[in-house]
Protein backbone atom coordinates (compact mmCIF):
# COMPACT_ATOMS: atom_id res chain seq x y z
CA UNK A 1 0.00 0.00 0.00
CA UNK A 2 2.92 2.39 0.76
CA UNK A 3 4.23 1.99 -2.79
CA UNK A 4 0.77 2.69 -4.20
CA UNK A 5 0.25 5.80 -2.10
CA UNK A 6 3.55 7.26 -3.23
CA UNK A 7 2.39 6.67 -6.78
CA UNK A 8 -0.92 8.35 -6.04
CA UNK A 9 0.89 11.42 -4.76
CA UNK A 10 2.10 12.09 -8.27
CA UNK A 11 -1.17 11.20 -9.98
CA UNK A 12 -4.05 12.60 -7.98
CA UNK A 13 -5.10 16.21 -7.99
CA UNK A 14 -6.44 18.21 -5.04
CA UNK A 15 -9.31 20.59 -5.10
CA UNK A 16 -8.48 22.36 -1.85
CA UNK A 17 -5.22 23.69 -0.43
CA UNK A 18 -4.59 23.39 3.30
CA UNK A 19 -1.59 23.58 5.57
CA UNK A 20 -3.53 21.99 8.40
CA UNK A 21 -1.95 19.27 10.51
CA UNK A 22 -4.02 16.45 11.94
CA UNK A 23 -3.39 17.63 15.51
CA UNK A 24 -5.17 20.93 14.78
CA UNK A 25 -8.50 19.20 14.18
CA UNK A 26 -11.18 19.20 16.85
CA UNK A 27 -12.55 15.86 18.00
CA UNK A 28 -15.77 16.55 16.05
CA UNK A 29 -13.73 17.09 12.88
CA UNK A 30 -11.76 13.91 13.48
CA UNK A 31 -14.96 11.95 13.95
CA UNK A 32 -16.31 13.52 10.76
CA UNK A 33 -13.30 12.24 8.82
CA UNK A 34 -14.49 8.68 9.43
CA UNK A 35 -18.08 9.27 8.26
CA UNK A 36 -19.43 8.90 4.70
CA UNK A 37 -22.93 9.89 3.56
CA UNK A 38 -24.53 8.92 0.23
CA UNK A 39 -25.52 11.86 -1.99
CA UNK A 40 -26.79 12.63 -5.47
CA UNK A 41 -27.70 15.87 -7.24
CA UNK A 42 -31.08 16.06 -5.51
CA UNK A 43 -29.91 15.29 -1.97
CA UNK A 44 -26.53 17.04 -1.80
CA UNK A 45 -27.87 20.18 -0.13
CA UNK A 46 -28.93 18.12 2.89
CA UNK A 47 -25.29 17.42 3.79
CA UNK A 48 -23.94 20.86 2.95
CA UNK A 49 -24.02 22.19 6.56
CA UNK A 50 -22.00 19.23 7.90
CA UNK A 51 -19.48 19.52 5.07
CA UNK A 52 -18.99 23.25 5.67
CA UNK A 53 -18.50 22.58 9.39
CA UNK A 54 -15.83 19.96 8.66
CA UNK A 55 -17.92 17.17 10.18
CA UNK A 56 -17.99 14.91 7.13
CA UNK A 57 -14.92 13.29 5.63
CA UNK A 58 -16.39 11.72 2.54
CA UNK A 59 -19.40 11.10 0.34
CA UNK A 60 -20.51 8.28 -1.89
CA UNK A 61 -22.14 9.56 -5.07
CA UNK A 62 -25.21 7.51 -5.79
CA UNK A 63 -26.97 6.32 -8.90
CA UNK A 64 -28.66 8.88 -11.07
CA UNK A 65 -29.68 9.19 -14.69
CA UNK A 66 -27.65 12.29 -15.37
CA UNK A 67 -24.67 13.15 -17.51
CA UNK A 68 -20.98 12.91 -16.78
CA UNK A 69 -20.81 16.72 -16.85
CA UNK A 70 -23.46 16.86 -14.12
CA UNK A 71 -21.47 14.33 -12.08
CA UNK A 72 -18.37 16.49 -12.42
CA UNK A 73 -20.36 19.57 -11.39
CA UNK A 74 -21.64 17.69 -8.34
CA UNK A 75 -18.17 16.68 -7.14
CA UNK A 76 -16.85 20.20 -7.70
CA UNK A 77 -19.73 21.68 -5.72
CA UNK A 78 -19.15 19.27 -2.85
CA UNK A 79 -15.47 20.19 -2.71
CA UNK A 80 -16.27 23.92 -2.77
CA UNK A 81 -18.37 23.37 0.33
CA UNK A 82 -15.48 21.50 1.95
CA UNK A 83 -13.23 24.49 1.16
CA UNK A 84 -15.42 26.55 3.49
CA UNK A 85 -14.81 24.20 6.45
CA UNK A 86 -12.59 25.42 9.34
CA UNK A 87 -9.49 23.57 8.12
CA UNK A 88 -10.44 23.29 4.44
CA UNK A 89 -9.94 19.51 4.31
CA UNK A 90 -11.21 18.00 1.05
CA UNK A 91 -13.69 15.18 0.88
CA UNK A 92 -12.85 11.68 -0.25
CA UNK A 93 -15.41 11.02 -2.98
CA UNK A 94 -16.30 7.39 -3.55
CA UNK A 95 -18.45 5.39 -5.94
CA UNK A 96 -19.81 1.86 -6.49
CA UNK A 97 -18.51 1.47 -10.04
CA UNK A 98 -18.47 -2.31 -10.32
CA UNK A 99 -20.57 -3.05 -13.39
CA UNK A 100 -23.36 -5.56 -13.78
CA UNK A 101 -26.50 -5.30 -11.72
CA UNK A 102 -25.17 -2.35 -9.71
CA UNK A 103 -24.59 -0.16 -12.75
CA UNK A 104 -26.38 0.50 -16.02
CA UNK A 105 -25.17 2.33 -19.14
CA UNK A 106 -26.92 5.56 -18.10
CA UNK A 107 -25.78 5.87 -14.49
CA UNK A 108 -23.81 9.01 -13.60
CA UNK A 109 -22.69 9.40 -17.21
CA UNK A 110 -19.91 6.80 -17.04
CA UNK A 111 -19.63 4.20 -19.78
CA UNK A 112 -20.71 0.62 -19.26
CA UNK A 113 -18.35 -1.42 -17.11
CA UNK A 114 -18.42 -5.16 -17.86
CA UNK A 115 -19.74 -7.41 -15.15
CA UNK A 116 -17.09 -9.31 -13.22
CA UNK A 117 -18.55 -12.57 -14.51
CA UNK A 118 -18.24 -11.35 -18.08
CA UNK A 119 -14.59 -10.44 -17.57
CA UNK A 120 -14.00 -13.81 -15.97
CA UNK A 121 -15.60 -15.60 -18.94
CA UNK A 122 -13.08 -13.89 -21.23
CA UNK A 123 -10.14 -15.18 -19.17
CA UNK A 124 -8.20 -12.10 -20.26
CA UNK A 125 -6.41 -10.69 -17.20
CA UNK A 126 -4.52 -8.04 -19.16
CA UNK A 127 -7.69 -6.71 -20.78
CA UNK A 128 -9.44 -6.63 -17.40
CA UNK A 129 -6.59 -4.62 -15.88
CA UNK A 130 -6.62 -2.25 -18.83
CA UNK A 131 -10.36 -1.69 -18.57
CA UNK A 132 -10.03 -0.96 -14.84
CA UNK A 133 -7.15 1.42 -15.53
CA UNK A 134 -9.03 3.35 -18.23
CA UNK A 135 -12.21 3.42 -16.12
CA UNK A 136 -10.14 4.69 -13.22
CA UNK A 137 -8.83 7.58 -15.29
CA UNK A 138 -12.39 8.61 -16.11
CA UNK A 139 -13.31 8.43 -12.43
CA UNK A 140 -10.40 10.71 -11.57
CA UNK A 141 -11.41 13.17 -14.28
CA UNK A 142 -14.83 13.34 -12.61
CA UNK A 143 -13.34 14.01 -9.18
CA UNK A 144 -13.72 10.50 -7.72
CA UNK A 145 -11.01 9.03 -5.46
CA UNK A 146 -12.35 5.67 -4.21
CA UNK A 147 -14.05 2.82 -6.01
CA UNK A 148 -15.76 0.15 -3.90
CA UNK A 149 -14.69 -2.55 -6.32
CA UNK A 150 -13.98 -5.27 -7.22
CA UNK A 151 -16.31 -7.76 -5.59
CA UNK A 152 -14.18 -10.70 -4.39
CA UNK A 153 -17.10 -12.86 -3.30
CA UNK A 154 -16.91 -16.42 -4.63
CA UNK A 155 -20.45 -17.11 -5.86
CA UNK A 156 -20.61 -20.74 -4.74
CA UNK A 157 -24.38 -20.65 -4.18
CA UNK A 158 -26.51 -20.54 -7.38
CA UNK A 159 -29.42 -19.30 -5.25
CA UNK A 160 -27.55 -16.19 -4.18
CA UNK A 161 -30.05 -13.32 -4.61
CA UNK A 162 -27.64 -10.37 -4.55
CA UNK A 163 -24.20 -11.28 -5.93
CA UNK A 164 -24.68 -13.22 -9.20
CA UNK A 165 -22.77 -11.59 -12.08
CA UNK A 166 -21.14 -9.18 -9.62
CA UNK A 167 -18.87 -12.14 -8.80
CA UNK A 168 -16.12 -13.45 -11.06
CA UNK A 169 -17.64 -16.90 -10.59
CA UNK A 170 -17.62 -20.01 -8.44
CA UNK A 171 -13.91 -20.87 -8.68
CA UNK A 172 -11.84 -19.12 -5.97
CA UNK A 173 -8.69 -19.30 -8.08
CA UNK A 174 -10.42 -17.55 -10.95
CA UNK A 175 -11.94 -14.95 -8.63
CA UNK A 176 -8.50 -14.28 -7.17
CA UNK A 177 -6.77 -14.07 -10.55
CA UNK A 178 -9.27 -11.70 -12.15
CA UNK A 179 -9.81 -9.71 -8.95
CA UNK A 180 -6.12 -8.87 -8.69
CA UNK A 181 -6.19 -7.64 -12.29
CA UNK A 182 -8.91 -5.11 -11.53
CA UNK A 183 -7.25 -3.98 -8.31
CA UNK A 184 -3.99 -3.38 -10.17
CA UNK A 185 -5.78 -1.45 -12.91
CA UNK A 186 -7.66 0.86 -10.57
CA UNK A 187 -4.59 1.49 -8.45
CA UNK A 188 -2.44 2.28 -11.47
CA UNK A 189 -4.98 4.95 -12.43
CA UNK A 190 -4.71 6.57 -9.01
CA UNK A 191 -7.99 5.20 -7.64
CA UNK A 192 -8.19 3.57 -4.22
CA UNK A 193 -9.63 0.08 -4.69
CA UNK A 194 -11.79 -1.14 -1.78
CA UNK A 195 -12.67 -4.82 -2.24
CA UNK A 196 -15.82 -6.42 -0.84
CA UNK A 197 -17.67 -8.09 0.96
CA UNK A 198 -15.34 -9.64 3.56
CA UNK A 199 -15.25 -12.46 4.56
CA UNK A 200 -17.42 -13.44 1.57
CA UNK A 201 -21.05 -12.95 0.50
CA UNK A 202 -21.07 -15.67 -2.16
CA UNK A 203 -22.61 -18.56 -0.23
CA UNK A 204 -25.73 -16.72 0.91
CA UNK A 205 -29.33 -17.33 -0.09
CA UNK A 206 -30.57 -14.04 1.39
CA UNK A 207 -30.01 -10.42 0.41
CA UNK A 208 -28.32 -8.38 3.16
CA UNK A 209 -30.28 -5.32 2.06
CA UNK A 210 -33.41 -6.97 3.44
CA UNK A 211 -32.37 -9.87 5.73
CA UNK A 212 -29.50 -11.12 7.85
CA UNK A 213 -27.75 -13.73 5.68
CA UNK A 214 -26.04 -16.63 7.43
CA UNK A 215 -23.11 -18.51 5.92
CA UNK A 216 -22.98 -21.92 7.59
CA UNK A 217 -19.68 -22.98 6.06
CA UNK A 218 -17.00 -24.41 8.32
CA UNK A 219 -13.82 -22.45 9.00
CA UNK A 220 -11.94 -24.84 6.71
CA UNK A 221 -14.37 -24.22 3.86
CA UNK A 222 -14.31 -20.47 4.42
CA UNK A 223 -10.52 -20.46 4.34
CA UNK A 224 -10.27 -22.61 1.22
CA UNK A 225 -12.95 -20.88 -0.82
CA UNK A 226 -14.16 -17.52 0.45
CA UNK A 227 -11.18 -16.04 2.27
CA UNK A 228 -8.63 -16.97 -0.39
CA UNK A 229 -9.22 -13.99 -2.73
CA UNK A 230 -9.13 -11.54 0.18
CA UNK A 231 -5.92 -13.07 1.51
CA UNK A 232 -4.26 -12.60 -1.87
CA UNK A 233 -5.54 -9.03 -2.06
CA UNK A 234 -4.03 -8.32 1.36
CA UNK A 235 -0.70 -9.75 0.28
CA UNK A 236 -0.83 -7.64 -2.89
CA UNK A 237 -1.32 -4.45 -0.88
CA UNK A 238 -4.99 -3.69 -1.51
CA UNK A 239 -6.00 -0.24 -0.26
CA UNK A 240 -9.06 -1.26 1.71
CA UNK A 241 -11.62 -3.94 2.49
CA UNK A 242 -15.37 -3.51 2.90
CA UNK A 243 -17.04 -5.90 5.31
CA UNK A 244 -20.34 -7.68 4.72
CA UNK A 245 -23.38 -7.54 6.97
CA UNK A 246 -23.40 -11.33 7.11
CA UNK A 247 -23.32 -13.85 9.97
CA UNK A 248 -20.58 -16.52 9.97
CA UNK A 249 -21.19 -18.86 12.93
CA UNK A 250 -17.88 -20.64 12.38
CA UNK A 251 -16.13 -17.32 13.05
CA UNK A 252 -18.58 -15.53 15.37
CA UNK A 253 -21.99 -16.91 16.31
CA UNK A 254 -23.24 -13.61 17.81
CA UNK A 255 -22.39 -10.79 15.41
CA UNK A 256 -22.44 -10.02 11.71
CA UNK A 257 -18.95 -9.39 10.36
CA UNK A 258 -19.31 -5.60 10.58
CA UNK A 259 -19.74 -5.80 14.35
CA UNK A 260 -17.39 -8.72 14.99
CA UNK A 261 -14.02 -8.30 16.74
CA UNK A 262 -13.16 -11.99 16.15
CA UNK A 263 -13.61 -11.47 12.40
CA UNK A 264 -12.15 -7.98 12.02
CA UNK A 265 -9.40 -8.06 14.63
CA UNK A 266 -8.46 -11.69 15.27
CA UNK A 267 -8.88 -12.92 11.70
CA UNK A 268 -8.40 -9.98 9.33
CA UNK A 269 -5.93 -7.80 11.23
CA UNK A 270 -3.95 -10.36 13.23
CA UNK A 271 -4.04 -13.59 11.22
CA UNK A 272 -4.34 -12.23 7.68
CA UNK A 273 -2.06 -9.23 8.46
CA UNK A 274 -4.26 -6.60 6.81
CA UNK A 275 -2.96 -3.07 7.34
CA UNK A 276 -5.22 -1.07 5.03
CA UNK A 277 -8.48 0.81 5.48
CA UNK A 278 -11.43 -1.09 6.95
CA UNK A 279 -14.81 0.08 5.60
CA UNK A 280 -18.38 -0.86 6.51
CA UNK A 281 -21.03 -1.69 4.02
CA UNK A 282 -23.93 0.76 4.18
CA UNK A 283 -25.39 0.86 7.67
CA UNK A 284 -28.91 1.61 6.42
CA UNK A 285 -29.23 -1.96 5.15
CA UNK A 286 -31.71 -4.19 6.96
CA UNK A 287 -29.00 -6.68 7.93
CA UNK A 288 -27.42 -3.95 10.06
CA UNK A 289 -30.52 -2.12 11.28
CA UNK A 290 -31.98 -5.41 12.49
CA UNK A 291 -29.55 -5.02 15.37
CA UNK A 292 -29.44 -1.26 15.97
CA UNK A 293 -30.33 2.20 14.77
CA UNK A 294 -27.96 3.70 12.19
CA UNK A 295 -26.13 5.87 14.78
CA UNK A 296 -25.80 2.94 17.20
CA UNK A 297 -24.65 0.70 14.34
CA UNK A 298 -21.94 3.27 13.56
CA UNK A 299 -20.77 3.18 17.18
CA UNK A 300 -20.75 -0.63 17.19
CA UNK A 301 -18.79 -0.66 13.95
CA UNK A 302 -16.17 1.74 15.33
CA UNK A 303 -15.90 -0.34 18.47
CA UNK A 304 -15.30 -3.50 16.41
CA UNK A 305 -12.49 -1.82 14.46
CA UNK A 306 -14.11 -0.30 11.37
CA UNK A 307 -12.46 2.93 10.20
CA UNK A 308 -14.65 4.35 7.42
CA UNK A 309 -18.34 4.30 8.26
CA UNK A 310 -20.89 4.35 5.44
CA UNK A 311 -23.99 5.84 7.02
CA UNK A 312 -26.23 5.40 3.99
CA UNK A 313 -28.65 7.68 2.22
CA UNK A 314 -32.00 8.09 3.91
CA UNK A 315 -30.85 9.80 7.09
CA UNK A 316 -30.93 13.19 8.79
CA UNK A 317 -27.19 13.94 8.71
CA UNK A 318 -26.92 16.28 11.69
CA UNK A 319 -29.04 14.14 13.97
CA UNK A 320 -27.02 11.06 13.05
CA UNK A 321 -23.71 12.86 13.60
CA UNK A 322 -24.78 14.09 17.04
CA UNK A 323 -25.95 10.63 18.09
CA UNK A 324 -22.77 8.98 16.83
CA UNK A 325 -20.65 11.51 18.72
CA UNK A 326 -22.64 10.91 21.89
CA UNK A 327 -22.33 7.13 21.54
CA UNK A 328 -18.58 7.30 20.87
CA UNK A 329 -18.05 9.37 24.01
CA UNK A 330 -20.30 7.16 26.14
CA UNK A 331 -18.42 4.04 25.05
CA UNK A 332 -15.04 5.78 25.41
CA UNK A 333 -14.06 5.14 21.81
CA UNK A 334 -12.17 8.42 21.31
CA UNK A 335 -8.83 6.66 20.75
CA UNK A 336 -10.32 4.40 18.07
CA UNK A 337 -11.81 7.42 16.31
CA UNK A 338 -8.48 9.23 16.57
CA UNK A 339 -6.60 6.32 14.97
CA UNK A 340 -9.16 5.86 12.19
CA UNK A 341 -9.33 9.57 11.40
CA UNK A 342 -5.56 9.86 11.30
CA UNK A 343 -5.35 7.00 8.78
CA UNK A 344 -7.92 8.70 6.54
CA UNK A 345 -6.22 12.09 6.90
CA UNK A 346 -2.87 10.54 5.92
CA UNK A 347 -4.48 8.89 2.90
CA UNK A 348 -5.67 12.31 1.76
CA UNK A 349 -2.17 13.67 2.26
CA UNK A 350 -0.49 10.84 0.36
CA UNK A 351 -3.01 11.09 -2.47
CA UNK A 352 -1.91 14.68 -2.91
CA UNK A 353 -5.27 16.18 -2.01
CA UNK A 354 -3.66 18.76 0.24
CA UNK A 355 -0.93 19.84 -2.18
CA UNK A 356 -0.61 21.98 -5.28
CA UNK A 357 -3.01 20.99 -8.07
CA UNK A 358 -1.74 18.76 -10.87
CA UNK A 359 -3.23 18.20 -14.30
CA UNK A 360 -6.11 15.84 -14.99
CA UNK A 361 -5.68 12.69 -17.09
CA UNK A 362 -6.41 12.95 -20.79
CA UNK A 363 -9.80 11.61 -21.95
CA UNK A 364 -9.69 7.83 -22.46
CA UNK A 365 -13.21 7.16 -23.74
CA UNK A 366 -12.19 5.80 -27.17
CA UNK A 367 -9.52 3.52 -25.75
CA UNK A 368 -11.99 2.32 -23.11
CA UNK A 369 -14.62 1.46 -25.71
CA UNK A 370 -12.06 -0.39 -27.84
CA UNK A 371 -11.14 -2.54 -24.83
CA UNK A 372 -14.81 -3.21 -24.08
CA UNK A 373 -15.33 -4.45 -27.63
CA UNK A 374 -12.24 -6.67 -27.38
CA UNK A 375 -13.38 -8.04 -24.01
CA UNK A 376 -16.87 -8.78 -25.35
CA UNK A 377 -15.49 -10.77 -28.27
CA UNK A 378 -13.59 -12.98 -25.82
CA UNK A 379 -16.36 -13.31 -23.20
CA UNK A 380 -19.58 -14.31 -24.97
CA UNK A 381 -19.99 -18.04 -24.39
CA UNK A 382 -21.61 -20.75 -26.47
CA UNK A 383 -23.17 -22.84 -23.71
CA UNK A 384 -25.09 -25.29 -25.91
CA UNK A 385 -25.53 -25.98 -29.63
CA UNK A 386 -27.44 -29.23 -29.97
CA UNK A 387 -28.47 -28.66 -33.61
CA UNK A 388 -25.22 -27.12 -34.85
CA UNK A 389 -26.88 -23.77 -35.55
CA UNK A 390 -23.69 -21.76 -34.88
CA UNK A 391 -22.81 -20.39 -37.32
CA UNK A 392 -26.35 -20.23 -38.66
CA UNK A 393 -26.77 -21.56 -42.20
CA UNK A 394 -29.70 -20.57 -44.38
CA UNK A 395 -31.71 -23.37 -45.99
CA UNK A 396 -33.04 -21.18 -48.79
CA UNK A 397 -30.45 -18.80 -50.20
CA UNK A 398 -32.69 -17.52 -53.01
CA UNK A 399 -34.56 -15.05 -50.83
CA UNK A 400 -33.62 -12.27 -48.46
CA UNK A 401 -33.49 -13.82 -44.97
CA UNK A 402 -35.38 -12.40 -42.00
CA UNK A 403 -34.40 -12.45 -38.35
CA UNK A 404 -36.71 -11.62 -35.47
CA UNK A 405 -35.07 -10.56 -32.20
CA UNK A 406 -37.21 -10.50 -29.07
CA UNK A 407 -35.56 -8.88 -26.06
CA UNK A 408 -37.01 -9.26 -22.58
CA UNK A 409 -35.36 -6.28 -20.90
CA UNK A 410 -36.11 -3.05 -19.00
CA UNK A 411 -36.74 -0.06 -21.26
CA UNK A 412 -33.60 1.70 -20.00
CA UNK A 413 -31.55 -0.76 -22.04
CA UNK A 414 -33.41 0.08 -25.27
CA UNK A 415 -30.58 2.13 -26.76
CA UNK A 416 -28.18 -0.79 -26.24
CA UNK A 417 -30.37 -3.24 -28.14
CA UNK A 418 -30.05 -1.55 -31.51
CA UNK A 419 -26.44 -2.67 -31.99
CA UNK A 420 -27.60 -6.29 -32.35
CA UNK A 421 -29.04 -5.49 -35.78
CA UNK A 422 -25.86 -4.12 -37.35
CA UNK A 423 -24.11 -7.41 -38.28
CA UNK A 424 -27.36 -8.77 -39.76
CA UNK A 425 -27.99 -5.62 -41.81
CA UNK A 426 -24.43 -5.73 -43.12
CA UNK A 427 -25.12 -9.23 -44.47
CA UNK A 428 -28.37 -8.20 -46.15
CA UNK A 429 -30.87 -9.59 -43.61
CA UNK A 430 -34.25 -8.09 -42.88
CA UNK A 431 -34.57 -7.20 -39.21
CA UNK A 432 -37.63 -7.34 -37.01
CA UNK A 433 -37.30 -6.74 -33.27
CA UNK A 434 -39.42 -6.26 -30.20
CA UNK A 435 -38.40 -5.05 -26.74
CA UNK A 436 -40.80 -6.91 -24.44
CA UNK A 437 -41.30 -5.96 -20.82
CA UNK A 438 -39.07 -7.62 -18.24
CA UNK A 439 -42.25 -9.08 -16.73
CA UNK A 440 -44.26 -9.66 -19.91
CA UNK A 441 -48.01 -9.57 -20.20
CA UNK A 442 -50.28 -11.20 -22.75
CA UNK A 443 -49.77 -8.39 -25.28
CA UNK A 444 -45.99 -8.91 -25.12
CA UNK A 445 -46.34 -12.57 -25.96
CA UNK A 446 -48.70 -11.72 -28.83
CA UNK A 447 -46.33 -9.12 -30.30
CA UNK A 448 -43.35 -11.45 -29.89
CA UNK A 449 -45.25 -14.23 -31.69
CA UNK A 450 -46.13 -11.83 -34.51
CA UNK A 451 -42.48 -10.83 -34.85
CA UNK A 452 -41.36 -14.47 -34.98
CA UNK A 453 -43.98 -15.57 -37.54
CA UNK A 454 -42.32 -16.43 -40.85
CA UNK A 455 -38.81 -15.45 -39.72
CA UNK A 456 -35.91 -17.61 -40.84
CA UNK A 457 -34.29 -17.20 -37.42
CA UNK A 458 -35.66 -16.24 -34.01
CA UNK A 459 -33.39 -14.72 -31.39
CA UNK A 460 -34.89 -14.52 -27.93
CA UNK A 461 -33.13 -13.09 -24.89
CA UNK A 462 -33.74 -13.35 -21.16
CA UNK A 463 -32.71 -11.09 -18.31
CA UNK A 464 -32.56 -12.47 -14.76
CA UNK A 465 -30.77 -10.30 -12.19
CA UNK A 466 -29.59 -13.04 -9.86
CA UNK A 467 -31.40 -16.12 -8.54
CA UNK A 468 -35.04 -15.11 -8.74
CA UNK A 469 -36.84 -16.50 -11.78
CA UNK A 470 -39.35 -14.23 -13.47
CA UNK A 471 -42.13 -16.73 -14.08
CA UNK A 472 -43.92 -14.63 -16.71
CA UNK A 473 -40.68 -14.19 -18.64
CA UNK A 474 -39.83 -17.88 -18.34
CA UNK A 475 -43.23 -18.96 -19.64
CA UNK A 476 -43.17 -16.49 -22.53
CA UNK A 477 -39.69 -17.53 -23.64
CA UNK A 478 -40.42 -21.25 -23.39
CA UNK A 479 -43.55 -20.66 -25.46
CA UNK A 480 -41.53 -18.97 -28.20
CA UNK A 481 -38.94 -21.76 -28.16
CA UNK A 482 -41.65 -24.40 -28.45
CA UNK A 483 -43.52 -22.72 -31.32
CA UNK A 484 -40.55 -21.87 -33.55
CA UNK A 485 -38.03 -23.94 -35.44
CA UNK A 486 -34.74 -22.04 -35.67
CA UNK A 487 -34.20 -20.45 -32.27
CA UNK A 488 -31.12 -19.07 -30.58
CA UNK A 489 -31.60 -18.22 -26.92
CA UNK A 490 -29.33 -15.64 -25.24
CA UNK A 491 -29.02 -15.28 -21.47
CA UNK A 492 -28.10 -11.60 -21.12
CA UNK A 493 -27.41 -11.33 -17.40
CA UNK A 494 -27.23 -14.13 -14.81
CA UNK A 495 -26.39 -17.45 -16.47
CA UNK A 496 -28.15 -19.17 -13.58
CA UNK A 497 -31.38 -18.74 -15.54
CA UNK A 498 -30.21 -21.11 -18.32
CA UNK A 499 -31.63 -24.28 -16.67
CA UNK A 500 -35.08 -22.66 -17.01
CA UNK A 501 -34.92 -23.29 -20.77
CA UNK A 502 -34.12 -27.00 -21.30
CA UNK A 503 -35.75 -27.04 -24.75
CA UNK A 504 -33.56 -24.27 -26.15
CA UNK A 505 -31.32 -26.00 -28.71
CA UNK A 506 -28.73 -23.22 -28.90
CA UNK A 507 -27.72 -21.01 -25.99
CA UNK A 508 -25.33 -18.08 -25.70
CA UNK A 509 -24.42 -16.29 -22.45
CA UNK A 510 -23.31 -12.65 -22.38
CA UNK A 511 -23.23 -11.98 -18.56
CA UNK A 512 -24.50 -8.46 -19.13
CA UNK A 513 -26.67 -6.44 -21.46
CA UNK A 514 -24.90 -3.79 -23.51
CA UNK A 515 -24.18 -2.88 -27.12
CA UNK A 516 -20.78 -4.57 -27.12
CA UNK A 517 -21.85 -8.07 -26.12
CA UNK A 518 -24.99 -7.94 -28.26
CA UNK A 519 -22.95 -7.16 -31.35
CA UNK A 520 -20.52 -9.94 -30.45
CA UNK A 521 -23.43 -12.38 -30.05
CA UNK A 522 -24.79 -11.41 -33.47
CA UNK A 523 -21.37 -11.89 -35.06
CA UNK A 524 -21.04 -15.33 -33.47
CA UNK A 525 -24.47 -16.38 -34.77
CA UNK A 526 -23.56 -15.23 -38.29
CA UNK A 527 -20.15 -16.88 -38.23
CA UNK A 528 -18.15 -13.64 -38.23
CA UNK A 529 -16.59 -14.64 -34.91
CA UNK A 530 -15.85 -17.89 -33.15
CA UNK A 531 -17.19 -18.14 -29.58
CA UNK A 532 -14.32 -17.91 -27.10
CA UNK A 533 -15.88 -17.44 -23.64
CA UNK A 534 -15.93 -20.08 -20.92
CA UNK A 535 -18.73 -20.42 -18.39
CA UNK A 536 -17.31 -19.26 -15.02
CA UNK A 537 -19.96 -21.00 -12.89
CA UNK A 538 -21.42 -24.48 -12.57
CA UNK A 539 -25.06 -24.78 -13.62
CA UNK A 540 -27.56 -27.29 -12.30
Amino acid sequence: MRRLLLFLTALCFPLILTATTFEELSFEEKLGQTLVVFVDIDSAEQVRPLIEEGKLGGVLIQWGNYSLKQTEQLTQKLQKWAAKSPHKIPLLISIDYEGGTVYTPITLGFDYLPTNMMMSASGDEAAAATIAYLAGLELRRAGVHINFSPVLDVNSNPNNPIIGVRSFGSDPKNVTRMGMSLINGFQAAGILSIVKHFPGHGDTSQDSHFDVPVVKASYRELSKIHLAPFQQAVENGVDGIMTGHVMYPALDNKNIATFSKPILQDLLRNKMKFKGLLVTDSLDMKSATSYCTIPNCAVRAIESGEEMILLGRYIKPRNVFNQVEQGVREHKLEKKVEAAAKKIFEIKQKMGLLDEPTSLPEPSEKAFQAQLSKMSDKAVTLVRDQQNQIPFKLQNTNKQPTVCAVFFAPSRFADQLMSFSKPFLEKGWKIRSYNAALTPRKKDSQRAAACAKGADLLIVTSLQWADKTNINQKNAINGLIKENKNVVFISTMSPYDIPNYPEAPTILATYGLNRYVLQTAANIILGNLKPQGKLPVTLK
